[in-house]
């Protein structure tokens, strides 16, 4: 297996073994789990992309997550992301899948707002359409790592309070429907994670935090705000340009991520599986203290 360097400090692109291969061999799932510990993002070029293959790929590194109500693919192993609608066409510029991606293009860790996060997501290119619908990737590993000590300190226990609902109403009040509202209640998470593989700390933040324990509203949202900016400061970002056959690995434990915008006239189709977190991957530093 030879690892390629992707971007400064963080990402790798695997090659010389395939997700396949991790499926089905335990000493290249060794060898892929250490290289995700360490670079918090892989890339597989060329990939047998099918939906059984990227489901036993992803279950080799712990429990899967169902994806949630009101969501294509619900109740499956599968998140589908497409502008496609249930008749095959393309769905116009106003509609929820479109609205759906354009929140997708805000920074974000998946599914921080659960009541279980994930550990990691791993997305396959299926249909792409030419220009443009690029995923950037920063590391909020890297981004804690340059905090000022006494920052760290601060931040190493605070507590932030997560929403689906507050990223979606960004971009459309409706958007969030009452279904996802009720079954998708805020949750609190530490603001950083330590990875237990090799103790490196990270920032955990996304678009979906909005409020942090004994702070008041707007000074929370502020911090947070300048957090991510310089999380994803641009010449600390790493930019996919998608091909037919690629699959991505990124760690939501330690990386902000977010989809650009592209023609939406064009289809573009992506299948993401989610991974669990478990206890194995540090979930108990993350999990704060009961709140008073």
């Amino acid at each position: 297996m030879e690892l390629v360097p992707l971007a400064d400090g963080f990402g790798a692109e695997v090659r010389g073994v395939s997700i396949l291969d991790v499926a089905v061999d335990a000493d290249a799932y060794r060898a892929v789990r250490e290289a995700f510990e360490a670079h918090s993002l892989l890339l597989f070029r060329d990939q047998p992309i099918a939906d059984d293959i990227q489901v036993a790929y992803s279950r080799a590194f712990g429990p899967l997550e169902l994806t949630k109500a009101a969501s294509l693919g619900e109740n499956s192993f599968y998140s589908r992301l497409t502008n496609l609608g249930p008749d095959g066409r393309i769905v116009p510029p106003d509609h929820r899948q479109v609205l759906i991606a354009q929140a997708n293009a805000l920074w974000h860790t998946d599914s921080s707002f659960k009541k279980t996060p994930a550990l990691a997501s791993v997305l396959t290119a299926r249909v792409l359409p030419g220009d443009g619908g690029e995923t950037e990737f920063a590391s909020t590993r890297l981004a804690w790592e340059r905090l000022p000590a006494a920052r760290q300190e601060s931040l190493k226990d605070a507590v932030a309070t997560h929403s689906y609902a507050n990223s979606r109403d960004q971009i459309h009040p409706d958007l969030a429907t009452n279904l996802e509202r009720q079954q998708l209640p805020p949750v609190r998470w530490r603001m950083s994670w330590r990875n237990p593989a090799n103790g490196r700390r990270a920032l955990y933040i996304a678009s979906h935090a909005y409020a942090i324990d004994g702070m008041e509203d707007r000074a929370a949202r502020q911090l947070l705000a300048e957090l991510v900016d310089d999380v994803t400061r641009r010449d600390k970002v790493y930019v996919h340009r998608w091909r037919q056959g690629d699959a991505v690995m990124w760690d939501n434990r330690a990386m902000l991520h977010r989809g650009r915008p592209w023609d939406y006239a064009r289809e573009r189709s992506m299948i993401r599986t989610t991974i669990s977190a478990t206890l194995a991957d540090g979930l108990d530093d993350v999990r704060p203290p009961p709140k008073h």
